[in-house]
């Protein structure tokens, strides 16, 4: 996570991750603003890049080939990634309002969201055919396909909507992906049945007559049925009906017709046109919004109209990212005009092209090659990123000759110490106002009656059991670094057995003006909020300051049982050894640092991360674990040796058996390890078998300090069976016994890694 020296003053925020948008970022990450805080909100971690969907689906890419990954790129840019939905803008405070995390506000805001076909008056068509945009809904649908025609023999009836090049060409691909699979596996392709609706006479409007009379030869040859002069007017399970009444049979119909806008646009109050595209100046503004922009398809530029293609997007780029400056740095925007016409490359499933521009038209393979070498580059421009040093902002000297930019930095330049550094009394009351902790009866003093300390009861019968846990954030979304902070904070407790009472906060917030500082600690506390409240825990008071880098932590009473607590201590020859979550954030995160972690990969993450400890620690509780732990900074081996000294015992660990996050294995073969691994390395000394043990290459993977990370646990071997079935349909489906405790050895080594 790329940190800037600079007090932040202003938001940019960007709704979603198109191929204006990732201009837009990277030239930020090129030449930022000082003061300027970007953050985009995008469904997809991966942005698909349309002019190569075809060739995916014909299985010329693979899924990294034709997506850009949103995730390193914004490390780059130094940019926060929130992964959620933008569901409607709020022009008049200046927020955007996402799916179930508090508003976003901005000072300036972007829109590059695409279209969907428009399908909503066609009945049955949402329940029952797939649109192709969004596209990543699209390529879920694909596989799923893919998979069925491979796995079940027998007739497959594929029907696109649509034929315009889109469609054309989306079912050309379809056609040849489907017949090379069967013919890899010797099996026939003659029971593929296609069909294409074409609502005029003529296929590919709006192209020249010499395009579409190839393409029409092309389908004529392939056995392509073509249904001229029709729409489609109904859906079904399995049958689609045309205007004038027919019905075809099709196991899969897809929609590749007029664009269409998503609701949010209109139901925001911005002016839209009749498609309920957003209606934009020639500087790419909204009509009577000045601090909103939209690019790409979403956009209906009023002077200038253009058909809905992604080579608009992509030229827009450029202009939005300059107007986008100018506007933060209070300077006048500039009109843009589109070029009038663009180079199609249509391809034919094959690897041949159509290329048309105007009237002119060429065919042939030469400019496939022409269109791959055009579309790599494309997607390089955004994945092949210049390497920074340590601490590098490129541009920022440059910004800083800006008399605006320099009053607004040195009015909060010059930051307090000591209590001088807490964040103001009005921001912290505000930022924490809508927080509601969790109703406690034996919560006595706490924020609802605030006073010097919290007051808190203690239950007869029970134990206090006290933790503390703080760290620096490692990813960019404070929200979502909020609940990973609370969970990690509240594992100690429920590793020992015990219920989660009260929490104290302590906070640390990058310097800024007071909206951004309230903003920031906002989204942070009510991601926390929700893990706290979730295990019952009221938070009862903290400290919050501000400092060079977002940080959380807290300091959490728990009550237990005396007679009931789950020691480390308690290992017993003849248990098994269960672990509830997958190793691998250290490798991963330390990989997402240098921009080398796929997106997936970090979201796979951090779902293990946000997933408590709380279910998993009453299970194996009723299961009889005789001793527990929560793995993290030290590493599995690290917590297990703690585990392993103090109850006179030896382990066996089944390397195969252990649960690893996705990526993580690929990181640790780049080298990527975490800073502290060399510290957990020290530990190797426990191993018996060490010169067995590290030729696996799992082997790095037991000393990778973990975030958030899951239980370690001792349970009789009776109750393995039946505790692992339970953890696994309770939401803990990495859950795994990984080993068993044996009787002390006269080893001096207590573990034996079995690889």
């Amino acid at each position: 996570m790329k940190t800037s020296p600079q007090p932040i003053l202003k938001d940019l925020v960007l709704i979603g991750g198109g191929h204006s948008h990732v201009a837009v970022v990277k030239s930020f990450g090129m030449k930022p603003i000082p003061g300027v805080r970007l953050t985009v909100i995008s469904r997809d971690v991966h942005t698909p890049y349309s002019g190569m969907l075809p060739g995916y689906v014909a299985g010329h890419y693979g899924f990294d080939e034709v997506h850009i990954d949103l995730r390193p790129l914004t490390q780059f840019a130094g940019a926060r990634l929130y992964h959620n939905e933008a569901v409607r803008i709020d022009p008049v405070n200046k927020t955007v309002i996402c799916k179930g995390r508090p508003p976003v506000p901005y000072d300036v805001l972007s829109i590059n969201i695409g279209s969907t076909p428009r399908i909503g008056n066609i009945p049955g068509a949402a329940d029952f055919a797939v649109a192709v945009k969004p596209i990543n809904k699209f390529v879920d649908r694909w596989q799923k396909l893919l998979d069925r025609v491979i796995a079940h023999s027998g007739s497959h009836k594929v029907c696109v909507v649509g034929a315009g090049a889109a469609g054309v060409e989306l079912l050309l691909a379809i056609q040849f992906r489907l017949q090379n699979e069967l013919a890899g596996l010797g099996r026939s392709s003659e029971q593929l049945i296609f069909h294409l609706v074409c609502k005029s006479e003529h296929i590919m409007p709006g192209f020249p007559s010499s395009v579409a009379k190839r393409f029409d030869a092309i389908l004529d040859e392939r056995g392509v049925q073509v249904h001229r002069g029709f729409e489609a007017s109904g859906a079904e399970d399995g049958v689609l009906t045309l205007s004038n009444g027919d019905r075809l049979v099709v196991d899969e119909t897809l929609f590749v017709t007029a664009a269409g806008a998503a609701p949010l646009l209109a139901e925001s109050g911005l002016e839209v046109d009749q498609h309920g595209f957003v209606k934009v100046e020639d500087t790419l503004q909204v009509l009577s919004q000045p601090d909103i922009f939209a690019a790409g398809d979403v956009a209906a530029v009023v002077n200038h109209p253009r058909p809905k293609a992604g080579v608009f997007a992509v030229r827009q780029g450029k202009p939005l990212t300059d107007n986008l400056r100018r506007v933060l740095l209070k300077k006048q925007p500039k009109p843009f005009s589109p070029q009038s016409s663009i180079l199609a490359l249509i391809s034919s499933g094959d690897k041949y092209a159509v290329a048309s521009r105007g009237a002119f038209t060429f065919a042939g393979k030469a400019l496939w090659i022409w269109k791959d070498w055009i579309d790599r580059r494309f997607i390089e421009k955004f994945s092949d990123l210049p390497k920074m040093k340590e601490g590098e902002a490129p541009g920022v000297n440059q910004a800083l000759t800006n008399p605006e930019t320099l009053k607004e930095i040195s009015a909060i330049a010059m930051r307090c110490g000591g209590c001088g550094a807490k964040v103001g009394a009005g921001v912290l009351t505000r930022a924490l106002s809508e927080l509601k902790p969790a109703p406690r009866n034996d919560i006595i003093i706490g924020l609802h009656d605030p006073d010097d300390a919290a007051v808190v009861e203690v239950p007869a019968g029970k134990v206090i059991v006290h933790t503390v846990d703080y760290f620096r954030s490692f990813i960019d979304d404070p929200y979502v670094f909020g609940k990973i902070a609370a969970n990690h904070s509240l594992s100690d407790i429920f590793a020992m057995g015990g219920e989660a009472q009260s929490a104290l906060a302590i906070a640390t917030v990058p310097y800024g003006i007071e909206a951004q500082v309230e903003a920031t600690l906002n989204q942070m506390m009510a991601g926390a909020m929700e893990m706290l409240n979730d295990a019952n825990a009221a938070l009862v008071g903290g400290h919050t300051s501000e400092g060079a880098e977002l940080a959380l932590g807290f300091s959490v009473n728990g009550l237990a049982d005396k007679d009931k607590i789950l020691r480390k201590s308690g290992l017993v020859p003849g248990n098994v050894l269960i672990l509830t979550k997958a190793l691998g954030t250290g490798t991963l995160f330390a990989a997402d640092m240098q921009q080398k972690a796929k997106g997936r990969w970090i979201d796979s993450a951090l779902d293990s991360m946000i997933l408590s400890n709380k279910l998993s620690a009453e299970c194996l509780f009723r299961h009889g674990a005789t001793a527990c732990t929560d793995v993290t900074g030290f590493g599995m081996l690290g917590h297990m040796v703690e585990m392993i000294r103090p109850s006179g015992v030896d382990v066996e660990i089944q390397m195969s058996a252990l649960p690893i996050l996705d990526g993580a294995l690929e990181t640790v073969r780049m080298g990527i390890l975490s800073t502290l691994q060399p510290a957990n390395v020290r530990l190797r000394r426990a191993i018996r078998n060490q010169e067995q043990a590290i030729t696996s290459e799992l082997y790095p993977l037991i000393f990778d300090p973990q975030t958030s990370g899951g239980l370690l646990a001792s349970v009789p071997d009776e109750n393995a069976e039946a505790c692992l079935n339970e953890l696994i349909s309770t939401g803990y489906p990495s859950s795994c016994i990984v080993g068993k405790v044996m009787e002390q050895s006269e080893y001096l080594e207590p573990v034996t890694l079995v690889v």
